[in-house]
């Protein structure tokens, strides 16, 4: 009995100290995000552009739509302001009910017309095709440089789309909107200068929730997403470390993609694939944690968790893909350890996975390990994980711009409120994430599957149509009702045993598995 509890405990132990160490780099960009936090939003301008010769022999066009001129010279001031030509490439597929709205905010850019065009890259299969047509008919009619791309092969899905529509795309800067973003009229004029940094070749932009107080789940991932665009973001940038560009919602250099490699469809993350290779060539992400770009939440649970599994597996397949080249490289040490937690982030629900189903049998062989010598106070060294995750959540969702529309007491409030929820949810989502990851590190095969949009814009809008809605009970579904009755029975055994050193812990499994369940279950009919 004493080597099964010795091999329960060594497993146990193994995925606190992984969970903890990730944790503990996690504090570090926290540390890097305190050391600098001024704005630089306003540090640049379009004069900046021609003063360091960016683009300056760019193509320009003479009205929207017209052929390309040749490369002229560029006689205007040196203080006059420069405006490149930008492409606004819109990747689409099946987006009947958002992308109206996505095509009405790119063409309010505070940016002269005849210096932007837009594509629809077009791989709808319904009704989408036809709307988007008379959109573009539309704006065309005003003057509008817009055209709907539709490829003959569907290949290769979002990269696929922006890879073939290089060949097309006019602009030596390209941005990139998926269909549920509403972007600011002012997107343009507060990231394209920041190009005036020729080492620059990625400006991404942080995601803010049109509709994060619809539900608890749409609050739940809010609070998530706010760490990433600003702990994680900012703290890596000042850091020196490796940023992300997050697929939507920025702006990238063409000769940074063309130097990265290209888009690339082999992983379902093509967003970070590019991220590391172009960085690796010699690039970098600027982030902007001043400038939002408001985009919606999946509000139904199926379509939460669909998202879900395409990023963590995603991020396995580009950890497999990249990490050889990353160690490879001439980065530092400490920078490759932290691409290297960057990659393996997806992987934290494996170890939290088996750190909690690997704690009910510990809970009923503690006696046995105390006899053997173990010392009840083992687990309080790793507080220190816990704790850093506690100081980073409220950096991000009480002290950070996310936040700057709430009071200080509301904000602190509501994270007091949120935040074991959160954790609860989780945890409650590692049995899914971890079937992702380990299809991701294998090498399986997967779909690109969208996450269904439907214009829910606050908490008065109601989700009526089940277009886009394909969910089914499926054996992970089954598997974390399975879980939440494991973890409830391992709150009660707590009581019966006189043990209550897991049964926090245990509390939040059983919470966080079974609202999974209860609300993947729930959210099932919405399809029928």
């Amino acid at each position: 009995m004493t080597g099964l509890a010795l091999f329960v405990l060594a497993v146990y132990t193994v995925s606190l100290l992984y969970i903890t160490v990730y944790c503990v780099l996690q504090f570090n960009l926290l540390y890097h995000y305190k050391q600098s936090n001024n704005p630089t939003d306003h540090s640049v301008s379009f004069a900046d552009l021609r003063s360091n010769e960016v683009g300056v022999e760019t193509p320009v066009l003479a009205e929207a739509g017209t052929e390309m001129a040749l490369p002229q010279k560029d006689t205007a001031p040196a203080s006059a302001p420069y405006f490149p030509f930008v492409t606004v490439q819109l990747p689409i597929y099946n987006e009947y009910y958002v992308i109206g709205r996505l095509i009405d905010a790119v063409t309010k850019f505070d940016y002269p017309r005849d210096r932007f065009e837009i594509h629809i890259l077009d791989d709808s299969t319904d009704e989408t095709v036809d709307l988007v047509a008379a959109k573009v008919e539309e704006y065309r009619a005003q003057g509008f440089n817009i055209e709907q791309i539709i490829r003959e092969k569907r290949e290769g899905f979002k990269a696929g789309a922006l890879r073939d529509a290089m060949s097309v795309a006019r602009g030596e800067f390209l941005a990139i909107f998926d269909a549920d973003f509403v972007p600011e009229p002012d997107f343009l004029q507060r990231t394209i200068p920041h190009f005036a940094d020729p080492e620059v070749g990625v400006v991404q932009t942080r995601w803010e929730h049109i509709n994060q107080d619809y539900s608890l789940i749409t609050r739940l991932q809010a609070l998530q997403l706010n760490v990433h665009f600003t702990v994680e973001q900012v703290g890596r940038m000042n850091g020196g470390h490796l940023l992300q560009f997050n697929g939507t919602a920025g702006v990238w250099r063409r000769d940074t993609i063309e130097a990265g490699g290209g888009w690339q469809p082999d992983t379902l993350t093509e967003d970070l694939d590019l991220s590391i290779r172009s960085q690796l060539a010699g690039y970098k992400i600027h982030f902007l944690e001043e400038v939002g770009s408001p985009a919606e939440l999946p509000v139904e649970m199926n379509s939460f968790k669909s998202q879900q599994h395409r990023w963590m597996k995603g991020g396995a397949e580009t950890a497999r893909k990249m990490l050889p080249s990353v160690w490879k490289s001439d980065l530092s040490f400490g920078h490759k350890v932290h691409a290297t937690a960057h990659l393996l982030g997806s992987t934290i629900f494996l170890f939290v996975f088996l750190c909690g189903v690997f704690s009910v049998p510990l809970l009923f062989l503690y006696g046995e390990l105390v006899e053997f010598g173990f010392s009840k106070n083992f687990f309080a060294i790793f507080l220190a994980g816990l704790l850093s995750v506690i100081g980073i959540y409220y950096t991000a969702n009480v002290q950070s711009p996310a936040n700057k529309e709430q009071s200080f007491l509301k904000s602190v409030f509501k994270f007091l409120v949120l935040f074991p929820l959160f954790l609860a949810l989780s945890m409650g989502l590692s049995l899914h994430n971890t079937v992702a990851v380990l299809q991701g590190y294998r090498g399986k095969k997967s779909p690109f599957v969208r996450t269904p949009k439907f214009n829910i814009n606050s908490i008065k809008d109601r989700l009526q149509s089940r277009k886009y809605l394909n969910g089914r009970l499926n054996l992970i579904t089954i598997g974390e009702g399975l879980l939440s009755l494991y973890f409830a029975f391992a709150v009660l055994s707590a009581f019966y045993l006189q043990n209550t050193t897991f049964i926090i812990f245990h509390a939040l499994l059983a919470l966080g598995y079974g609202t999974i369940f209860f609300f993947s279950v729930k959210h099932l009919s919405l399809s029928r």
